[in-house]
């Protein structure tokens, strides 16, 4: 016959053990997390990095700016907002365009960009996935696709003359199609992750080129 007194004590004595156990593993996540996070922060400050001269090939040099009341002010580098603007400035201290993140879904996650926006040709130049995770040899043809790459080159951008949105929304079409310079000739074969490429990039400038515009005085950017 079982003893209701030593079922009590083995119980608790499990339940004990079970919280010791959820107790060190939660130190552990901690400590590894802890331990990690400026390693990894300090991992991904150094990607942005390269990516910024990457999409603003002739920049020597950048500043990062932040958005109040509809302008741009100088922030440390260290500082963390949800949307940076990155001016990148040539040899003679001369902005010539700025380096921005943006995002959206694409066919099976959240894409990463950074794109570079020259100020003289009122032009996406450069476009860098940071981050994905489309379908191998589909969806992440928007990195590897030359043809594709090749759209942002000089993608036109330009604002309406009193600077607040795009003269033309960019637009992807099939591929093949493109006869306009704001135009996006899709991968074939990836048309969603073309299409999320696009919209991520009209959603961002058409937010962010404004405020740049009023900016631009201030800033200083070469013409």
């Amino acid at each position: 016959m079982s003893n209701p007194q030593q079922k009590s004590t083995s119980t608790i004595s499990m339940l004990r053990t079970l919280a010791g156990v959820a107790t060190l593993s939660g130190f552990l996540i901690v400590f590894v997390y802890e331990f990690t996070f400026p390693i990894i922060k300090k991992n991904r400050a150094e990607v942005l990095k390269k990516a910024i001269f990457q999409v603003m090939p002739a920049a020597k040099s950048y500043k990062k700016f932040a958005e109040k009341d509809g302008k741009l002010v100088e922030i440390s580098e260290d500082q963390e907002i949800a949307e940076a603007y990155y001016g990148c400035y040539d040899d003679t201290n001369n902005l010539i365009g700025f380096a921005l993140e943006a995002s959206g879904m694409g066919f099976v996650d959240i894409i990463k960009v950074l794109y570079g926006y020259s100020t003289n040709k009122e032009a996406v130049i450069g476009n860098m996935v940071l981050e994905t995770k489309e379908t191998p040899g589909l969806g992440d043809k928007i990195e590897k696709d030359a043809d594709f790459v090749r759209n942002f080159e000089e993608l036109d951008v330009k604002l309406t003359e009193d600077g607040s949105k795009l003269q033309n929304p960019i637009e992807v079409v099939k591929k093949g199609k493109k006869t306009e310079k704001w135009q996006i000739d899709a991968i074939t074969g990836a048309t969603i992750s073309s299409k999320a490429i696009g919209k991520i990039l009209l959603e961002s400038t058409q937010k962010r080129l404004p405020v740049i515009h009023k900016s631009l005085d201030v800033l200083g950017a070469s013409k």
